[in-house]
Order: structure tokens, then C-alpha cells, then sequence
């Protein structure tokens, strides 16, 4: 009995891209030819004509599965969202933006033929701004650093999961998942596969600033308290230092009493920094609080509006692409 692959690709306003993304995924999987698959796609409430451009796929194309959420959930609930209604044997996460090459997903099964149940891609060199770059790869080490465990450097998401690991992202339960740090914490064996990422062919990245920072802070305090100990660390060390510099005032005035004169401006520069420093002290702190918060609630991930293609199973024939028959003269 064949096996099946499915691929997922999250997306939101992709209208330029969806298309590219299914056909080169449908060439690949057509190469492979000794398993079956299923295409899914996982549409954030795009505002653009993504959805009806996947809603014409399906219609020709039974592989191809299609979830539209409600309203915009984020870039990180609703990828783990898709990733959990998946049914294959084997996951593979792909990006609607073309970030991630669909021609590699014959080296990811391949990987996965020769028993390794992770199997992920690391980023060697990219076409974004070298600056991005670089901070990109300067926050890996970081969170390498302040983790409890080994992390993956310049690991981006892009990767096969087998069924095992699924089932075990699934029993972490969190409502907003940090899905390379769980990758890092299941720590089954992995292959790592170097490859070069080439630069967004159309539109624009949705990943403005916030949710940057935002994924960022979740992988520092889902992994690490080392910003917490740092928290308790300086508060000693601070009392520690205006003991000592109290003592040193007094005893010097105390020698040189009609000559020194303390003055205003150590006060006053004292205070700005003691409350600039509680202010970065509890914005940590109320990150961390931030994350207990949301784990209370219990929220779903996504809330769907529409599935369409579920009622197949994995395994149909390979289709004709709709867009070669718009293409065809009348």
C-alpha cells in the first residue's frame, strides 16, 4: 500500500504565488510517482483573491485540500493548525512565497526513506538584505545560547515531519505554539539539509515588525528563563553596587568634608537609570506573564469558516492543472 505525503502551505494575500506553488509541488510529487499526496493549503482570511484562486484548484484537482480560517489568526497559530489536520504519512511544511524550494522535497523523502522521522533544511545563504540576514542568524545563536537544549540554528520551519512526530506536536497542547522550539524539544534524531534560499519572487513579506518581535520574544521565553535569572541577577548586583557607592560617598565626605561635595547630578542620574532598568525588567517579566496568559485561556487555534476537498481521501489520480486548460485555444 502507498504511502502519503502531504505538504502544507500556509498562506494569506498569496494570489501571485498560490498557483506557481501548486504546480511545481504537482510536478514534484508526479516525479516521485510511488506515493501518494495530498496538497494543503491553509488560507489566514486573505483579503485578495487567494482563496478563489485555491477554490478553482480544488475543484479540478481532488489532492488539492483547502481550509480558510475565520479571520486572520497570525503566521503562527494557524501553520500548526493545518499542520495537526493533516493525514499523511509525512508532513512536509512549505511556504506559499517560494522561499522554500518545492524541488527539494525529493531530498526531504529521501531522507525520510533512510529512517530519520525529522528531517529539516538549514539555511546556508539567502537573497534577502544582508543585514536581515545577519540578524536572522545572529537570533539563532542567541536563542541557541539562552536554551535549555540544543536548538537549530538558522532553521527556518521548512522540513519533513513524519506521522510519529506529529502525533507528539499534538500532545503539547499549546494554544500559541513556538513549532521550531517543540521540534528541538521532541529530540528525535534529524538529518539537516543545507540549502540556499532564493529571494521572494512576487509580492511582499506580510511579517511586519510586530510579528517579528513577536515570534522572536516567543522563542526566547518558550525555551529559556535565563532572561528571568538575569532579571534576579541584576537586582542583586545592582543593591550590591549602591551599597558600595553609598559607603564610598559617605566615607569620603566624611574625610573631606569642606572640599567634596556630592551634588545633585549623581542623584539624579542614578534614578534614570534604576528606572529605566526596572522598566526593561518588568517589560521581561510581562513577556513571560504574557505567555502564562494566553496558556490560561485555552484558546482554539484557528476557528474555520470553510474545508473544501476533505471528503477525499489521499491517493486520486493526478489531475490536469485548470490553469492548462484556461490556457488551451477555443
Amino acid at each position: 500500500m502507498k504511502k502519503t505525503i502531504s505538504i502544507l502551505t500556509p498562506c494569506f494575500n498569496e494570489e501571485d504565488n498560490v498557483r506557481e506553488v501548486y504546480e511545481r509541488v504537482r510536478a514534484v510529487m508526479s516525479s516521485l510517482g510511488s506515493y501518494n499526496y495530498e496538497h494543503l493549503f491553509i488560507d489566514n482570511a486573505s483579503t485578495d483573491n487567494t482563496f478563489a484562486i485555491l477554490k478553482l484548484i480544488s475543484s479540478f484537482d481532488n489532492n488539492v485540500k483547502v481550509i480558510r480560517n475565520a479571520r486572520n489568526f497570525g503566521p503562527i497559530r494557524s501553520p500548526m493548525h493545518g499542520l495537526y489536520q493533516a493525514s499523511g504519512d509525512a508532513v512536509i511544511g512549505i511556504v506559499a512565497d517560494l522561499q522554500d524550494p518545492p524541488e527539494m522535497i525529493v531530498d526531504l523523502v529521501r531522507q525520510w526513506e533512510q529512517g530519520f522521522p525529522i528531517v529539516i533544511t538549514v539555511k546556508q545563504s539567502s537573497e534577502e538584505s544582508g543585514l536581515m540576514f545577519w540578524i536572522r542568524k545572529s537570533y539563532y545563536k542567541l536563542v541557541n545560547r539562552l536554551s535549555g537544549i540544543e536548538t537549530y540554528e538558522n532553521f527556518t520551519g521548512f522540513g519533513l515531519y513524519d506521522r510519529r512526530v506529529v502525533e507528539l506536536l499534538k500532545e503539547f497542547n499549546d494554544p500559541y505554539p513556538y513549532f521550531r522550539g517543540m521540534i528541538a524539544e521532541i529530540g528525535l534524531p534529524h538529518a539537516e539539509i543545507p540549502f540556499h534560499q532564493p529571494r521572494r519572487k512576487r509580492g511582499i513579506t506580510k511579517n511586519n515588525f510586530y510579528a517579528l518581535y513577536d515570534m522572536a520574544m516567543l522563542g526566547i521565553t518558550n525555551l529559556s528563563k535565563v532572561p528571568l535569572r538575569i532579571v534576579t541577577l541584576s537586582g542583586f548586583v545592582g543593591a550590591a553596587i549602591s551599597v558600595f557607592a553609598g559607603i564610598t560617598y559617605f566615607l569620603y565626605k566624611l574625610l573631606f568634608w569642606r572640599n567634596f561635595s556630592v551634588g545633585i547630578a549623581p542623584l539624579v542620574i542614578g534614578m534614570f537609570l534604576m528606572g529605566s532598568l526596572q522598566l526593561v525588567f518588568v517589560g521581561i517579566i510581562g513577556e513571560y506573564i504574557g505567555q502564562i496568559h494566553t496558556l490560561v485561556q485555552r484558546r482554539p487555534l484557528v476557528v474555520e469558516q470553510e474545508r473544501l476537498n476533505f471528503q477525499h481521501a489521499p491517493g486520486e489520480p493526478l489531475a490536469e492543472s485548470p490553469f492548462d486548460r484556461q490556457s488551451q485555444p477555443v
